[in-house]
């Protein structure tokens, strides 16, 4: 047999899919699990969006529709960005995607070529860098402070550029930390990527989620020099609860997105047009229904962090925005477990916790940030409890 892609070979799996996959399978298998892996809200698609989705059904509007998406659908979100980010799209800028992950792939595919290095500041959301690699670019790595919350300053991404320099990935609010980027120091980072000539791509989908009154969000492409080179990602996944619909979508400068639709329409052609029937829904509804549940996130990470803060060897910052607190268990290593091991490293803790007391945590090294976990708080009160109970009594039971 002949050798397989070495692109492929040489890209880590997502840990954050392994470990909901798995939660899943021993579930499934009748093992008593709980799980604060998946980064999904709990509650349904709202109910007006899946008739939206079902009239389009009946309605016989089941046949190709074009590669970046239904027309209609583009007005919708052009119209979002308007009412929203104060941002003049035009309909063909917008490409509609298989979820707000394909829509970072493909705005990489259309801007990087072998060699070219994306800057990502870190901790990153897991699918950052193994595409950048995917592609043949190289991801360059900044390292941000915990004392700065977890930004990246423009001075910091002044350091790293180099001629090779084509992009730098931002993710605001932020997975896996919860952190919100503020309009000074978004400023800042604006200023160096224009200064410089680079893209930015801009993941926005956690824009909605924010739990300080104080914070206005703004969109990346919002500032000076920034509209003509940043490609924004966004979704309905978190925001409407739709994450197994699969659709997102990029809004981009025109030749870009040209770029976009061509690759589109030789590989996946379009998204499903239910799933896009459903979205032009749920862009038109008013924002009350995920602004309810902005709030009741607020008060399970209020919550957790309650419970967290309580646990000895834990360290944690109360997180912005998203859904996720980010746990610092450094001081946990070097301990053992009740069967004699050491723990060393996050997956060796996170490994622990879910063969011991079924609790099923995303370890920090998938993030570029070893020494911490990622628990997402995108689930009942109930299950928060228990995992709550299940992280203390793993954590006391070591040595």
């Amino acid at each position: 047999m002949k050798n397989l892609s070495e692109r492929i070979l040489n890209i880590a799996p997502s840990l954050t899919v392994a470990v909901d996959t798995l939660a899943k399978k021993l579930k499934a298998e009748g093992k008593d699990i709980v799980s604060l892996g998946a980064g999904e809200p709990d509650w349904d698609t709202p109910i007006d969006v899946r008739n939206a989705g079902k009239a389009s059904i009946d309605q016989g509007k089941t046949r190709y529709s074009a590669p970046q998406g239904i027309l209609e659908v583009r007005e919708a979100v052009c119209e979002k960005f308007r009412s929203q980010n104060g941002l003049e799209y035009a309909p063909e800028q917008i490409i509609m995607t298989s979820g707000a992950k394909h829509a970072v792939f493909n705005s990489l595919l259309a801007i990087i070529n072998p060699g070219d290095e994306v800057i990502i500041p870190e901790p990153y959301w897991v699918t950052y860098p193994e595409l950048v690699k995917l592609l043949g670019g190289v991801p360059v790595i900044v390292h941000t402070k915990v004392d700065n919350d977890f930004q990246m300053s423009g001075e910091e991404l002044s350091k790293v550029i180099s001629p090779k320099t084509k992009a730098v990935i931002l993710n605001n609010p932020t997975n896996p930390t919860g952190t919100l980027y503020s309009e000074e120091v978004l400023a800042s980072i604006a200023k160096v990527i224009a200064e410089n000539d680079l893209y930015a791509i801009s993941d926005e989908i956690y824009e909605h989620f924010s739990y300080s009154d104080s914070f206005q969000f703004k969109s990346l492409a919002s500032f000076d020099g920034m509209y003509e080179r940043t490609l924004v990602i966004n979704g309905l996944s978190k925001s409407h609860c739709m994450t197994g619909w699969r659709i997102g979508y990029v809004a981009a400068p025109k030749e870009i997105a040209k770029l976009i639709a061509k690759a589109q329409g030789q590989t996946t052609h379009h998204p499903s047009n239910i799933a896009q029937y459903a979205a032009e829904e749920a862009l038109k509804m008013p924002l009350d229904t995920v602004y309810k549940m902005r709030d009741e996130f607020r008060k399970r990470r209020d919550f957790l962090y309650g419970k967290f803060s309580a646990i000895p060897s834990v360290s944690l910052r109360v997180p912005g925005g998203a859904f996720y607190l980010f746990a610092d268990i450094s001081d946990l290593f070097g301990k053992k477990t009740p069967a004699g091991k050491t723990i060393s490293d996050s997956i060796e803790f996170c490994t622990y916790l879910l063969e011991t007391v079924g609790l099923a945590i995303v370890p920090g090294s998938a993030f570029g940030r070893e020494g911490y976990v990622r628990f997402s708080y995108a689930a009942s009160m109930d299950t928060l409890a228990a995992a709550a109970e299940r992280f203390e009594k793993g954590i006391l039971a070591l040595q």
